[in-house]
């Protein structure tokens, strides 16, 4: 049985090390923050003799090894913010409608429906919006999310 080495080994500094401390006795920030601090003494050499290893720390604290590891890795390669704090995502995606474009699609939802039509659908605003070359394409479904979030509706 091969034993697993530990890439990302914890030395807190005494300033650190004060810093999770006082954070976990105080309570004062989110689970997730006050899970790190503790994951972080725990696995911390510098006051311990001997360190705990991950299974250990993931057993007192409630957590996967995958987290106590991943923590440990936050610290080391980014610093003791990025290990306690949520990272932000970078995957959001830009609007498909900006405002101007947003009041163009009201105001055509607003006027009279086209000749034969009682009423504007989904697929018509879509098709207008194009006609006009308000924008290049879109789908219906971000019309209809759009009026949504307007409290709009076609009825």
């Amino acid at each position: 049985m091969t034993k697993k080495t530990v890439k990302y080994i914890v030395r807190l500094t005494p300033e650190e090390r004060e810093y999770l401390i006082g954070l976990t006795k105080t309570g004062k920030a989110n689970a997730r923050k006050l899970n790190h601090a503790r994951i972080l003494l725990l696995a911390d050499i510098s006051e311990a003799s001997q360190r705990l290893k991950d299974g250990e720390i993931s057993n007192l604290e409630h957590v996967s090894t995958k987290t106590v590891s991943r923590v440990r890795q936050h610290l080391v390669e980014e610093g003791l913010e990025a290990a306690l704090n949520h990272k932000t995502h970078s995957r959001t995606k830009p609007r498909r409608l900006d405002g101007e474009q947003e009041a163009k699609l009201i105001a055509i939802c607003c006027s009279k429906a086209p000749e034969g039509r009682s009423r504007w659908t989904l697929k018509l605003l879509r098709d207008q919006l194009i006609e006009m070359e308000v924008v290049e394409n879109v789908a219906k479904e971000t019309v209809r999310r759009t009026l949504k979030k307007m409290n709009l509706s076609l009825g």
